[in-house]
Parts: structure tokens; sequence; C-alpha cells
């Protein structure tokens, strides 16, 4: 399993919008990306403008055909002009993980 996590930061006064568009992919993927084993969004219950994603692919293709969607090149469209940082990206392996 090939997983991502990402923390974004939205500058203040913005995490509606970036709420929204993170919710905007999370639906995409549900809808269209069956090899995205799993895609979870959390807002920061201290800080309402820091988000992070854990996006779980069945194999690096399907990484790819994520990251190259429409869906995420709209949501970097609408994310890039709010951002309060860079986003940290971390790709990673999983080696271990709970069942649902």
């Amino acid at each position: 399993m090939i997983t991502i996590t990402a923390v974004i930061t939205a500058a203040p006064g913005s995490e509606g919008v970036m709420r929204d568009a993170l919710l905007k992919v999370a639906d995409h993927v549900a809808a269209n990306e069956p090899e995205t084993v799993g895609f979870f969004v959390s807002q920061d219950l201290a800080d309402p403008c820091r988000f992070t994603t854990y996006e779980r692919f069945a194999d690096e293709a399907a990484m790819h055909r994520h990251n190259g969607s429409a869906a995420v090149a709209a949501f970097f469209a609408v994310a890039e002009p709010i951002l309060a940082g860079k986003v940290v990206l971390v790709t990673a392996a999983e080696i271990s993980a709970k069942g649902a």
C-alpha cells in the first residue's frame, strides 16, 4: 500500500474555502477512484486553518492516476492562492494498519 500524508494550511479566513475544496476531492475519489483505498480529510481542532489528508493507494499507478486527475488539479487551482506556507507531503509505504 502506498500512502500520502499531506498537511495543508489555509490563510486565516480561508479555511471554509479550503475545507470545501478538499471535500470535493474526497467526493471525486469516492465516486471515481476504486484503487484509492482510503482518502481521509481532517481539520485540526486547535487550528481550523490546518488540514491533513491521509491517502491510501493500491499501488503507485493508482497514486499517479489520483495525483494527475482533474479533481486534484481543480483543488490546487483553488488552494494555491489561499495557502499559508508550503504543503507538507510525505509519501510512504504503509507497513501496518488496523482494519475498520
